[in-house]
């Protein structure tokens, strides 16, 4: 090997085969990231060193971490409905410290197929992070995007047009990121906390951009692939046979094959004792931090 630092050719080969194994982009780029579960723990241990005992607060009173200005209040996924397993605050919070979590994340919605959707995690109880995309869309869906407010999901945003945001200039990144913003905002009167760069794709000029932005990058540890395959009994497959405690879960209710295949998801993923939440509850007490990337 040559000077220090240097990597050869084979060496970035391999580390190319490695991220694509995984399923995620800029592997080994220069930015700040962390895991939901750390976020939480440094949370909760922060907490404890700064407030004296008799007078700490109860840092889990928000099960998204979030106030109300943020627009993640107690509609977003903290009522009393979001209880599957008694390890859930009075007012619905969950503490993933206690209870074995796994985030729940739907991207480039809404569409036809997320009224189904949006009845299934009704029914079940369960709550998901939903990654929006403006064109075609939100803008196609202004009562879906209400309703998913509405009925105690997380809103959070996958930009404009989809964009590869590290092959786009800075000028364009802030609009395809801000225009979501917007949008949210004039619907649901709540203004997103998180952005899941298209293709999972992000770099340290992007990062630096959604610091200023204000939003917090999210990005997964389970994909079914299911922009793959419409076979609904593969996409829940994949999805068990990845999924672990604290993870992230990324589906898409843009194709057919998804929402048939969430049932017997939510139904399996109950029966091994996790409690599904969103993304903001994972790392509660933590609160997403603008610019950060969070990776399980």
């Amino acid at each position: 090997m040559g000077r220090k630092g240097r990597i050869s050719g084979l060496s970035v080969s391999l580390v190319g085969a490695v991220c694509l194994t995984l399923g995620l982009s800029g592997c080994g780029a220069s930015y700040d990231t962390t895991s939901p579960r750390s976020a939480r723990e440094h949370a909760v241990s922060d907490a404890d060193h700064s407030t004296p005992a008799a007078s700490k607060p109860d840092v889990l009173k928000k099960g998204d971490g979030a106030d109300d200005k943020n627009g993640t209040d107690d509609k977003n996924g903290t009522d009393d409905k979001n209880g599957t397993n008694g390890k859930n605050g009075a007012d619905g919070s969950v503490d993933c410290a206690v209870a074995k979590c796994v985030a729940l994340t739907f991207d480039a919605g809404p569409s036809g197929n997320t009224p189904r959707l949006l009845k299934i995690l009704k029914q079940e109880k369960a709550h998901a992070t939903f990654f929006m995309l403006g064109r075609k869309h939100i803008d196609r869906h202004p009562d879906l995007v209400r309703r998913i407010a509405d009925e105690g999901h997380e809103l959070a945003n996958h930009t404009w047009s989809h964009k590869i945001l590290t092959k786009t200039d800075s000028d364009e990144v802030r609009t395809e990121i801000t225009r979501v913003q917007t949008a949210v905002k004039k619907l649901t009167g709540r203004t997103p906390l998180l952005m899941r760069p298209p293709q999972g794709r992000t770099d340290e000029r992007v990062s630096k951009i959604c610091r200023e932005l204000g939003v917090a990058q999210v990005l997964w540890s389970v994909t079914a692939k299911d922009y793959q395959t419409n076979d609904s009994a593969l996409i829940e497959k994949r999805v068990l046979d990845q999924t672990k405690r604290d993870g992230i879960i990324l589906l898409h209710d843009i194709y057919k094959g998804t929402v048939p295949a969430v049932p017997g998801i939510l139904a399996k993923l109950k029966k091994e004792g996790y409690t599904v939440v969103t993304v903001s509850q994972l790392m509660a007490p933590a609160v997403p931090e603008a610019g950060k990337v969070y990776r399980p």
